[in-house]
C-alpha cells in the first residue's frame, strides 16, 4: 500500500457511530478491514469473539445507564449547563485552597498547550529535556522556599504529602517501640483525616495536641507541625523542633508557600521534612485539584523520598543533561518492601507553579506575600474596632473570630457573595460558633472594607473612619524571618517581559516529544487522543474557580457531573457504585484494598490480612497492599504469562483462613486475556477472599466485557489512561474505584463534605472529589462517544495491537499470546537475543527509536530485555505502519551488526540518539554516514524531531546528585577561564 493509499483509507468513515467517535478512532472502516484481512477475520465482531474469552464477552455494549454519543457542540452545551449549576462565590475559606491569578501566558501556553499536556512521564530523558528543566525549576523553588536540599518533582496533594512524611519518618526510625506520631492541633482537617487513614493499617498511633502540650516519650518517631495553622497562626517552632530531636524524632512542617516567602526557611530552623501545596502559585482551586504538592527533606534521606526526583547528569558528548534520578520508581525493585506506592507526580501543575515563580521572581512573590500580610492587618484592625477580642499571637493571611452573631455574619456574607470558613470546621451555617477569613492574591482593600461592613451590619457595630498605618515589623515581631537572598538562580530573574517568558516556554517545548509529534506506543500507559473538546471545560471559571469546601448548594454542577460519571463508569464496569475521590492510580489501589479490609472487619474477620499478588503485577500493587496492612504472598505465572492457577490453588489453600484478597491485572500484565479469569475469581470467593482488579488495562475492556460481571469485587479506573485525561508529562492522574453492592457502605468519606458510604473508610485524598477540576474531561469523553463509540474504540485498540504484533513478529518475537494466538491491547516484543547476537541492550533500541521520531515503548517491564507496545485506538493505520517501518528498519541495522557489516560498538544503535549538533559538527568520526544517523526514514527530511541531548549517563548523575538549578556562583565557576 502506498502512502497516498493509506491516506485515502483514513478518510473512510465508520457508519453508525457518533460523530466524535469517528474522529477519536484513528483507523476508518477501510483501514480496519485491511487489518482484519491481515489477521484472517471478516469483521470486528468476529475478531472480538476470537480475542475476548467467550464467557466474559458482552454481545453488545452496556446501554441502560449510558446515553448515546453526541457531537462536540451538544456535549459542550450540556457541560455549560452543568457548569451553570455551580454558583460562583468569592471563597475566603482557606484550609489549603486559595484564590490565585494564573498569568494568561501560562494558562494559554502551558495549561492549554497539548505540547505540555499530552507528553508522557520523562523516562526517556533525551526527548524530555523541556519538562525536566521545568521540574528542576520547581524543585529549586521548593528547596529555596524550605531551606532543604532535596525536593521531589511534586506529590498528589498536601494531605498525601504529609502522610508520606509520616510514613518516611516511621520507616527510618530504628526503635521498635516508636509508633506514636504527634500532630499539631492546627493541622488542616483533611490532612488529619488522610493521616488517620494511612496510620491505622500500619500500626501508627496519632496524638493531636497543641505543640506546647505534646506528650513526649521514646515511643514518638515523628512530629507534624502546621505553619501557618488553619487559623493562620504563625510562631517560632525552633524550641519544639529541638525537643523532638532530643527524643530522636523527625520533624515535618506543613507550610504555606507564600508565608514561607517571608519566614525563615523551615530547614534552617531544624525541620527534617517540609511539605505543602503549590496551589496558590498560579494553579486554580479546581474544586480541590489537581494541584502540585511538594516534599523536601535533608540529604540524609535522599533515598527515602517518595515519588520522583529530577537530577542533573551529562550526556555522551559531555553536555549537561537532566533525567529522573535515584531509581525513583522503587516499587518495581522493592515491591512489598517499598516505602511508598507513589509512582506518579503532578507534573503539569508543578510546571505551572514553576513558571509562576519564574514569571514573578522572588521580588514579585515577596510583594504578594507582604500585601497579604498588610491586608490581614487591616482586617484585624477593623475587627478589633468592632469590639472583637482576637486570639493572641501572629497570623499570616487568616483570622478566626468566635462570636454569637456568627450565623448572621455567614448569612450576610453569603448575600454579599462571600463564603467564609464555618467554625468549628464542618459546622452548618445555623450552628456556626464563629467565622474565619483567609485572604488571598485576589484580595484588596476594597474587599476588606466590604467584609468589615457586613460584619458590622451583623453585629450592630460601627466602623471608625481610617485605619492605623501598617507596620510590618510589628506584625512579624519576634518571628524568625527570611534574611538571606533567595532564588538567585538566573532562571528566576531572566524572563520578566512576556516576550522573553514566551520564548523560554517555547524553547522548553521544542525539547520535548509529545503526542503532537507522533505515536507514543507505551504498553500499559494508553497514550490515546486527548481531544480539544474534552479539555475545553477545564479552563472554565465555573470549574476552576470553586473551593472544594464551598456550601453544597454552590457545587450542584460538580455534584451532577460526578453523579453522571459515577453512574456511567459503574455501568461500563458492571459494578454497583463508584468513588471519584482517589486522585491517582496508586491511591485507587490503596482505597480499594482499604474497602476490602473494612468489609472483612465488619464481618468480624479482621484476621484476614493475606493479599495474593501475581509476580507479574505492577510494583505498586504489593506496595499498596502493605500500606493497607496486608501481608503479600506472591503467585507464580506460567510460561504463557497467565496466573499459574495451580500455584494459586496452593497459595489459597495454605492461607485459606487469613485470605483477604487477590490483586490481579486484567488483561494480564503480559498483554493477554486470561481465559480462566472467572475460575480465578471463584477460587478466591470460595475461600472467603475478595478480588481486586487493577484497571490499568481497562482500555481493552470498555464496552466489551465488565469486571464486575465476571467476578471482580473492586476495580480502580485510570481516568488518565482509558478515559482520556492526559498524562500531562507525568501527572495529573485520577484513579477512582468501582465496587460491588456489598462494598458500597465502605466507600471513602471526608471530614468536611458528605460523601462515601454509610460506614465509610476515612479520606484517601485531601478533597472529597479528588481532582475535581479535570473530571470534565472524562465526562466529555463518555458523553461524546456513547456506548457504540466506546465498544468500537476498544475493538480497534485490540485490532491495532494485533496488527502490530502480526507485522513485527517475524522481526521481534511476540513473547506472550492468548489461546487463539492473539494478544490483547498490547504486546511484548522479545529483544533478549540481541544481546547475544549483536551485543545490544534493549535501551539501545529505545534510544535509536528517537532518531526515527518515536518515543520508545515500555522498556524492560514486565520482562527484562523486552519492550511492551500499545498503539491505542486513536492512531491511524498510517502511523501504525510508520512505527512498524521504523522497528523493521532498526532490525535491519541489528542484522548489519550480526553480519559484521557494522561495528559492534560504533554503530547507529550504540551511539543513539543523534543530536543536531553531532550530525552537523565539522568532525564526524563514525563508520556510518550522517544521513543514516539522522534520517533513517525517507520522510524525515521533511519532518524531523531532534533529541535535545545525546545519550545520558544515569550512573554518573546518581553518583553526583544535583537536583536544583545551579546558582550564579556555580555557573560562574563552570565557565572556562578567559
Amino acid at each position: 500500500m502506498t502512502l497516498l493509499d493509506r491516506r485515502v483509507v483514513q478518510t473512510t468513515s465508520v457508519p453508525c457511530l457518533p460523530p466524535f467517535a469517528k474522529r477519536h478512532i484513528g483507523p476508518g472502516s477501510a483501514a480496519n478491514q485491511l487489518m482484519l484481512n491481515q489477521l484472517g477475520f471478516s469483521d470486528l465482531e468476529s475478531f472480538l469473539r476470537a480475542v475476548v474469552p467467550q464467557d466474559i464477552l458482552d454481545p453488545s455494549p452496556p446501554q441502560e445507564k449510558l446515553p448515546e454519543g453526541v457531537g462536540e457542540q451538544q456535549a459542550l452545551d450540556e457541560m455549560r449547563q452543568l457548569a451553570g449549576l455551580n454558583r460562583m462565590m468569592r471563597s475566603l475559606i482557606g484550609l489549603g485552597y486559595h484564590g490565585t491569578v494564573t498569568p494568561a501566558l501560562i494558562q494559554r501556553q502551558v495549561l492549554e498547550n497539548p505540547s505540555w499536556y499530552t507528553a508522557y512521564t520523562p523516562y526517556q530523558a533525551e526527548i524530555a529535556q523541556g519538562r525536566l528543566e521545568a521540574l528542576l525549576n520547581f524543585q529549586t523553588l521548593i528547596s529555596e522556599l524550605t531551606g532543604l536540599p532535596i525536593a521531589n518533582a511534586s506529590l498528589l496533594d498536601e494531605a498525601t504529602a504529609a502522610a508520606e512524611a509520616m510514613s518516611m519518618s516511621f520507616g527510618v526510625c530504628k526503635r521498635a517501640n516508636a509508633t506514636r506520631f504527634l500532630v499539631d492541633a492546627a493541622v488542616l482537617p483533611q490532612t488529619l483525616a488522610v493521616l488517620r487513614t494511612r496510620a491505622q493499617p500500619i500500626g501508627v498511633h496519632i496524638d493531636v495536641a497543641e505543640p506546647d502540650q505534646f506528650a513526649w516519650g521514646d515511643d514518638v518517631f515523628g512530629v507534624l507541625l502546621q505553619l501557618p495553622g488553619r487559623c493562620g497562626r504563625i510562631w517560632d517552632p525552633k524550641t519544639c523542633i529541638a525537643r523532638a530531636h532530643e527524643q530522636g524524632a523527625l520533624v515535618t512542617v506543613a507550610i504555606d508557600p507564600l508565608a514561607q516567602v517571608l519566614l525563615e526557611p523551615m530547614g534552617a530552623l531544624g525541620a527534617d521534612i517540609a511539605v505543602g501545596s503549590a496551589q496558590r502559585f498560579g494553579v486554580p482551586m479546581g474544586g480541590g485539584g489537581p494541584h502540585a504538592a511538594f516534599f523536601a527533606t535533608r540529604d540524609d534521606y535522599r533515598r527515602q523520598v517518595p515519588g520522583r526526583i529530577v537530577g542533573q547528569s551529562r550526556d555522551a558528548e559531555g553536555n549537561l543533561a537532566l533525567r529522573l534520578a535515584l531509581q525513583t520508581r522503587e516499587q518495581h525493585i522493592r515491591r512489598d518492601k517499598a516505602t511508598s506506592n507513589i509512582c506518579t507526580a503532578q507534573v503539569l501543575l508543578a510546571v505551572m507553579a514553576s513558571f509562576y515563580a519564574v514569571h514573578h521572581g522572588p521580588e514579585g512573590l515577596e510583594a504578594i506575600a507582604r500585601r497579604l500580610l498588610r491586608l490581614r492587618c487591616e482586617l484585624e484592625q477593623g475587627l478589633r474596632s468592632l469590639g472583637f477580642t482576637l486570639p493572641s499571637g501572629h497570623r499570616f493571611d487568616s483570622v478566626d473570630v468566635v462570636c454569637p452573631q456568627a450565623p448572621q455574619v455567614h448569612q450576610l456574607a453569603a448575600l454579599a457573595g462571600f463564603n467564609l470558613r464555618l467554625l468549628p470546621d464542618g459546622a452548618s451555617m445555623q450552628q456556626a460558633e464563629g467565622f474565619g477569613i483567609s485572604l488571598d492574591e485576589l484580595s484588596d482593600s476594597n474587599e476588606v472594607s466590604r467584609l468589615l461592613a457586613l460584619v458590622a451590619e451583623a453585629t450592630g457595630g460601627d466602623l471608625p473612619e481610617g485605619s492605623e498605618a501598617f507596620d510590618e515589623g510589628e506584625a512579624l515581631a519576634g518571628l524568625p524571618l527570611r534574611s538571606s537572598p533567595w532564588l538567585q538562580q538566573p532562571v528566576f530573574h531572566r524572563y520578566r517581559s512576556e516576550t522573553e517568558l514566551l520564548r523560554y516556554i517555547q524553547r522548553l517545548v521544542s525539547k520535548d516529544l509529545s503526542l503532537v509529534h507522533g505515536m507514543i506506543p507505551l504498553g500499559s500507559c494508553t497514550m490515546k487522543l486527548n481531544a480539544a473538546a474534552e479539555l475545553v471545560p477545564v479552563s472554565w471559571r465555573e470549574f476552576g474557580g470553586i473551593h472544594p469546601f464551598a456550601p453544597a448548594d454552590q457545587l450542584a454542577g460538580n455534584r451532577r457531573m460526578a453523579e453522571d460519571l459515577e453512574r456511567w463508569l459503574a455501568e461500563l464496569t458492571g459494578f454497583a457504585g463508584v468513588s471519584l475521590q482517589p486522585n491517582a492510580g496508586s491511591q485507587g489501589e490503596f482505597a480499594g484494598l482499604l474497602v476490602i479490609r473494612a468489609w472483612h472487619r465488619s464481618r468480624g474477620e479482621s484476621h484476614r490480612d493475606v493479599c495474593l499478588i501475581p509476580t507479574s503485577a505492577h510494583g505498586t500493587n504489593p506496595a499498596s497492599a502493605v500500606m493497607a496492612g496486608m501481608r503479600v504472598v506472591p503467585v507464580a505465572c506460567d510460561d504463557q504469562g497467565n496466573v499459574d492457577v495451580e500455584d494459586l490453588r496452593s497459595k489459597i489453600s495454605a492461607n485459606a483462613d487469613s485470605l483477604a484478597a487477590l490483586m490481579v491485572t486484567y488483561p494480564s500484565t503480559h498483554g493477554v486475556f486470561e481465559t480462566r479469569i472467572r475460575e480465578i475469581c471463584s477460587l478466591v470467593h470460595d475461600h472467603g477472599g475478595q478480588v481486586y482488579l487493577d484497571g490499568a488495562n481497562l482500555n481493552a475492556q470498555v464496552g466489551v466485557c465488565r469486571p464486575g460481571a465476571f467476578g471482580a469485587d473492586v476495580c480502580h479506573l485510570n481516568l488518565h489512561k482509558t478515559f482520556c485525561i492526559p498524562h500531562g508529562g507525568g501527572g495529573p492522574g485520577v484513579g477512582p474505584i468501582a465496587v460491588g453492592e456489598h462494598l458500597l457502605p465502605f466507600l471513602p468519606g471526608h471530614p468536611l463534605m458528605a460523601c462515601g458510604g454509610d460506614q465509610p473508610i476515612s479520606a484517601v485524598s485531601a478533597a472529597p472529589l479528588g481532582s475535581a477540576g479535570i473530571l470534565p474531561i472524562s465526562w466529555m469523553y463518555l458523553r461524546l462517544m456513547g456506548p457504540a463509540g466506546l465498544r468500537q474504540a476498544t475493538a480497534v485498540a485490540l485490532l491495532s495491537a494485533n496488527y502490530l504484533a502480526h507485522r513485527l513478529d517475524s522481526h521481534y518475537p511476540v513473547l506472550f499470546r492468548g489461546e487463539g494466538g492473539l494478544v490483547a491491547h498490547e504486546c511484548i516484543l522479545d529483544l533478549r537475543d540481541l544481546r547475544r547476537s549483536a551485543g545490544l541492550e534493549v535501551d539501545d533500541l529505545a534510544k535509536r527509536l528517537m532518531d526515527y521520531g518515536f518515543h520508545a515503548p515500555t522498556v524492560s517491564w514486565p520482562v527484562a530485555g523486552t519492550v511492551m507496545v500499545e498503539p491505542t485506538e486513536s492512531e491511524s493505520l498510517e502511523e501504525l505502519d510508520r512505527f512498524c517501518d521504523a522497528m523493521i528498519a532498526i532490525r535491519a541495522e541489528v542484522a548489519a551488526i550480526e553480519n559484521d557489516a557494522s561495528d559492534r560498538e560504533n554503530n547507529p544503535l550504540r551511539r543513539a540518539p543523534h543530536t543536531l549538533s553531532a550530525v552537523t559538527a565539522d568532525h564526524w568520526d563514525r563508520p556510518y554516514s550522517r544521513d543514516q544517523a539522522a534520517f533513517p526514514l525517507p520522510d524525515q527530511r521533511h519532518s524531523k524531531f531532534w533529541p535535545a541531548v545525546a545519550r545520558i549517563d544515569n550512573a554518573y548523575g546518581d553518583r553526583n546528585l544535583i537536583c536544583t538549578c545551579p546558582s550564579v556562583e556555580e555557573l560562574a565557576s563552570s565557565q572556562p577561564m578567559q
